[in-house]
This record gives C-alpha cells, sequence and structure tokens, in this order.
C-alpha cells in the first residue's frame, strides 16, 4: 500500500513537471506583432468605446500594463526618442534615431533578429522614413534628416513596408534613385495601391510606397490601408511558418492630437483599431503569435469631459449624457500611456516600467537575442 502511495506521488510529479515544461515551451512566442498608437494615451483609447460603432479591438486584450515615456534628457518625450526605445532598448535624447546619447549607433531589434535569418515589417500611415518606423532601421543624429534615413533603409534588412515617403527615395538632392536600388535589391515595389497576398507570394522582399510624403488622413480617402497592409504583411512574413517581426503604426492620431481636432483623433483612432484586430484574429487563430499595442506618447492632453451647456434661463451645466473632448495641450504630455498583451509571455506585459523595457520583454520572450547582444 505505501509502495502504491509512493508510486503515485511520482507519477503526479513527473505529470507535472511536463505539464511545466510544456508551459515553458508554449511561453515562447514565435512570431511578434507590435502596434504603435502614436500619441495614443488612455483618453484616445477610451474614444473607441465611445465613438466606435462596432465593439473596439482593444476590449479583447486581458493583460495590460503602463509604461514611462520620458526620454533620456527630456521629461516629456518625442517620437524618435520613444521609438528608439522601443527598437534599440535604450533612452536618448529627443530626435535622435537609432543613436545612443553620445551619437554612437545603437543595434535596433531588425538587425538583431536579421541575423537569424527572422523576417520583419513595417507598416505606418505616416512616412516610412518618419521617427517612428525610421527607429527600427535608421541610425541618424536628427530625425529629419529623411533622405539619410531612406539611405538607412536600403542597407537594411526589412522584409517588408507600407506606408508614404516616395519622394525622399526618387526625388533626392543627391540624385539617387533608391527605388532602383531596392529593386536591385529584390524589393517588389509597388507605389500604386496594397495588393492581394498572391501577386506578391512568391517575392522574397515587398516595399508599398503609396504617397509622396505621408498617406492621407483615413477620412480623406486612406480606406482600409492600414488594416489591409497589417493583414497583407503577417500573410507575406509568415508565408514559411518562420518567426517573424513586425511593427504597425497609427501615426495620425498623434496628428489630431496635436491640431485638437477630435473628429481627425477619433477617425484615426478607429481605423488604428481596426489594425489591431487583424493583428489579434491572426494570434488567436496561429496561437504563436504576440500582440503588444502601445503607445510612444499621449499627444493633446485629451480629457473626455462632459459638454458644457446653457439652461433657457443662461446658467452652466454639465451634461453628462453628452461627451467632449478637451485639449489641454497642443503638444505632448508626460501621461503614462497603457500597453495591451495578448498571447504567449502577455501577462510579462503588466505592471509599471519604462517604455525601454517592451524591447527587453520581447527578445526574452522570443529568446531571439543573442549573446553579446
Amino acid at each position: 500500500m505505501k509502495f502504491i502511495r509512493i508510486a503515485l506521488v511520482a507519477t503526479l510529479f513527473i505529470l507535472s513537471a511536463c505539464k511545466s515544461e510544456e508551459t515553458i515551451t508554449q511561453k515562447r512566442p514565435q512570431k511578434v506583432i507590435l502596434l504603435i498608437g502614436d500619441g495614443t494615451g488612455l483618453a484616445q483609447v477610451s474614444t473607441a468605446f465611445y465613438f466606435k460603432e462596432t465593439s473596439p479591438n482593444y476590449g479583447r486584450f486581458k493583460h495590460l500594463g503602463l509604461i514611462k515615456t520620458s526620454s533620456s534628457q527630456q521629461d516629456i518625450t518625442d517620437s524618435a526618442a520613444a521609438g528608439t526605445a522601443f527598437a534599440c532598448g535604450i533612452k536618448t535624447y529627443n530626435g535622435a534615431i537609432g543613436v545612443a546619447d553620445d551619437s554612437t549607433k545603437v543595434k535596433n531589434i531588425v538587425e538583431i533578429i536579421s541575423s537569424k535569418n527572422i523576417k520583419s515589417g513595417l507598416i505606418s500611415t505616416s512616412s516610412i522614413t518618419h521617427a517612428t518606423p525610421a527607429s527600427f532601421y535608421a541610425h541618424v543624429l536628427r530625425r529629419g534628416y529623411e533622405e539619410d534615413i531612406a539611405s538607412d533603409f536600403v542597407e537594411s534588412d526589412v522584409d517588408f513596408i507600407a506606408g508614404g515617403g516616395i519622394n525622399f527615395f526618387n526625388k533626392r538632392e543627391d540624385g539617387r534613385d533608391l527605388l532602383a536600388e531596392l529593386a536591385q535589391k529584390n524589393f517588389e515595389i509597388d507605389t500604386t495601391a496594397i495588393g492581394d497576398f498572391s501577386t506578391i507570394q512568391s517575392s522574397s522582399k515587398v516595399a508599398y510606397l503609396l504617397a509622396e510624403n505621408h498617406m492621407p488622413p483615413a477620412a480623406e480617402g486612406r480606406g482600409g490601408f492600414l488594416a489591409n497592409a497589417t493583414e497583407l504583411a503577417i500573410q507575406f512574413l509568415g508565408k514559411d511558418e518562420s518567426d517573424f517581426f513586425m511593427m504597425v503604426e497609427g501615426s495620425q492620431v498623434d496628428w489630431g492630437g496635436h491640431a485638437n481636432n477630435g473628429d481627425y483623433l477619433v477617425s484615426e483612432l478607429i481605423d488604428f483599431d481596426d489594425a489591431i484586430g487583424k493583428a489579434l484574429d491572426y494570434a488567436e487563430q496561429d496561437g504563436n503569435t504576440l500582440v503588444i499595442v502601445t503607445a510612444d506618447h499621449e499627444t493633446g492632453g485629451l480629457t473626455l469631459s462632459s459638454t458644457l451647456k446653457k439652461t433657457e434661463e443662461g446658467r452652466e451645466y454639465s451634461d453628462y449624457d453628452d461627451i467632449d473632448l478637451t485639449f489641454s495641450t497642443s503638444g505632448h504630455s508626460a501621461t503614462l500611456v497603457p500597453v495591451f498583451a495578448y498571447g504567449p509571455g502577455a501577462e510579462e506585459f503588466a505592471g509599471i516600467y519604462e517604455n525601454t523595457e517592451i524591447f527587453e520583454k520581447i527578445l526574452k520572450l522570443t529568446e531571439w537575442r543573442g549573446e553579446g547582444e
């Protein structure tokens, strides 16, 4: 009888150990989709729950955290320093792209994973040379050096891009035609529209450059570009079932905040939420994909306040049945911004931490970082 009990305990221990090992194995995501809503603080996220006609995809997350966004030298960051924090894991000065405070180049996540033959993709509703996407492939002292940033892209190992910025590739002061150089590097280039997967399935690299500078606003003809490009990039990067990393930026939520334009901001936020839906749909089906949604900073000091109205007698009152988008600044703010995570390792993104930890957590969970990196 005693022997049977010992055997039973041993069996349970072995089964428990196997289960623990299985759980650890399941926590390693093979694919990572990082979605960055530029300028999107908690108030901006909240607008989706009040103004989107369908259920917001933000509501599908169970694991949430908060990040501190200050740059190395400023309490309030810009997109360049914040993008570099996400892409390279360091704090740097406002305006810096892929360089440290001392101006030395810092290896970004795309450079780290490309040495392991892991594919990467970047999507943005701005120019692809704008601060956030640039942080994932370029190294320049100032974000405004967009021709230099485009040159860095030609030398990068990014496999898929979609956004604006044609002029920085083929209408340059130095006369270089970077589109021709990309074609020589086996890029399939399209300057007209996002196509079907069947048209790029056999391509090794793809570049969609669809505007001279930035893409138009969602409300002015951009259509479903962001969600469609996200879905297409997932199909393209995942076609051989290998690991991949992609970054998707909803750039113009920030611009609505800068302009203190509530309608502009909400339309861009809803558009970004649609792209989040594409990423989550894939992750739910795939089972090995980690989806992270965050922001580089908050813009506009947005508050969802009650609308101030007047009675017939002229007395002012707050109408709690009518939401008003109220701004406190035309710039960025220092408020913490939310992080949403879904998939293997999502629980690691709970808590309050520095924005550089997004980079560290991705590399830790995926085990993509090699020795000395």
